[in-house]
């Protein structure tokens, strides 16, 4: 009798497995809707943020010289340095 079971599941596995997956899903569908925030806080765009940080750090009308070559570090260990540790 053992066997003719497994045989029957085993021919039967999609359409045992299908609705009880769809259940399970809607189950934590729903449970997921009413234990979680959906607001989402207004943010201004990265670009945004990003033009209005350089407008507000430096004085555009001073540049440096390209024959000067301040940018460019004197040691490897000067070429990707933080901001806060460069003082």
């Amino acid at each position: 009798m053992f066997p003719f079971i497994l045989r029957a599941l085993r021919a039967y596995a999609p359409y045992i497995t299908l609705p009880v997956a769809a259940v399970v899903g809607v189950i934590g569908y729903k449970v997921e809707n009413m234990l979680s925030d959906k607001y989402t806080p207004y943010r201004e765009s990265i670009q945004n943020q990003r033009s209005e940080r350089q407008l507000k750090s430096e004085d555009l009308t001073q540049i440096d010289s390209l024959k000067e070559k301040r940018f460019v570090p004197n040691t490897i260990f000067e070429k990707n340095v933080s901001p806060s540790l460069k003082d």
